[in-house]
């Protein structure tokens, strides 16, 4: 049976919950001048760790898009780019993949690993839409594409572009059903993860609860590959569901800390089930001693910790480095009636992991 996250679970996030440092003015630096980034991943190994080229650059990627009046319009014009950082100052390296490469209209959240059999990376990524359409369309499917790192900083040489997992209508729903921000179905954001026990590759991703009667219907779902063939990946049932609870798991990723198994994923206020319990916009997670659990949340409530009480959508998108770095990006920061969208990298937060709790190092 798939493990849930339930409404006593977020009936659990207490008074006392942990919650991120405040976000000011002064953590608003831009990435660069005419663009917004949102969520990002760096290019990792297969053991999660970021790559750092020799002279000491991590080489990244986010969402990015041109500046809007209105930010969430970011969202129909979204390309990765390359992110350098470099002694604390991130700067753009531009599109990651070349024009007309990407099968979708745009490009959404994925990962990215280097593979230490040929040296490519490997890009997992969402294609949102389909290329040429006449307008925007929900639908998301799931690519991997590789390409050389050339002088450790750039990426070329773009290649076997694949769909690498396709839905199952068992247990997972279409992404063609329509909704609006906040209510579409989900089937993105593909984060891969070796298990350190057996070699086993899997992929990570946010789906939706086929034969739900909740609208609120969100899911972790996952494909698993064995040690010896990483790429020949088969679709499993939801690792994780939060069936009449929450609809939208999003960016779900996944380490091996002090020999636990951690499930980290992003979500909103405004996703919860209005007519049950409503939790925080924050960073929540599962515990467990292997992939195919007993998942427990942690905390009791699966809440790690939140955004302050007075700037709620300061910052979103979270994932966990093997270091217990936590990445975000600015949301709507500095609380108050107007909007403020932020567009760029927060401040990285550091985790504590202590078996089942989790917090924020103060």
């Amino acid at each position: 049976m798939t493990p849930c996250w339930t409404a006593a679970h977020v009936r659990a996030i207490g008074a006392d919950r942990a919650v991120a440092p405040s976000i000011g003015a002064q953590h608003v630096v831009a990435v660069a001048p005419d663009i917004d980034i949102w969520d990002a991943w760096p290019v990792q190994d297969r053991d999660g760790v970021p790559v750092v080229t020799e002279a000491g650059v991590e080489i990244w990627m986010a969402l990015a898009a041109p500046r809007f009046d209105d930010p969430d319009e970011r969202h129909g014009h979204a390309r990765i780019h390359l992110i350098h950082l470099s002694d604390g100052i991130w700067s753009d390296a531009g599109p990651a993949m070349p024009d007309g490469f990407s099968p979708g209209s745009r490009e959404w959240s994925g990962s990215a690993v280097l593979d230490d059999a040929t040296g490519d990376v490997i890009l997992y990524f969402t294609a949102a839409g389909r290329r040429g359409e006449t307008a925007p369309s929900f639908e998301q499917r799931m690519f991997s594409a590789r390409a050389r790192l050339t002088d450790k900083t750039t990426l070329d040489q773009w290649h076997d572009l694949r769909e690498v997992i396709l839905p199952d209508p068992a247990h997972y729903m279409s992404t063609t059903v329509g909704g609006g921000i906040g209510t579409i179905k989900a089937w993105r954001d593909p984060a891969y993860f070796r298990d350190p026990a057996d070699g086993s590759h899997y992929l990570l991703f946010a789906g939706s609860l086929a034969g739900s009667a909740s609208a609120y219907n969100g899911v972790v779902g996952f494909a698993r590959a064995p040690a010896d063939q990483p790429d020949a990946w088969t679709l499993q049932p939801p690792l994780l569901s939060a069936d009449g609870v929450n609809n939208e798991l999003e960016r779900p990723h996944m380490l091996v800390h002090d020999g636990l198994y951690y499930l980290f994923w992003s979500t909103q206020a405004h996703v919860f089930d209005p007519q049950g319990p409503v939790g925080p916009t924050g960073l929540y997670g599962m515990v467990a001693d292997a992939v195919d659990g007993a998942w427990r949340p942690i905390n009791g409530s699966g809440l790690l910790f939140a955004n302050p009480a007075d700037a709620p959508a300061q910052s979103y998108s979270w994932m966990v480095m093997p270091d217990l770095r936590v990445t975000s990006f600015i949301d709507n920061w500095g609380g108050g009636t107007a909007r403020r969208f932020g567009g760029t990298f927060a401040p990285f937060v550091q985790l504590w992991l202590d078996g089942d709790a989790a917090g924020v190092v103060a």
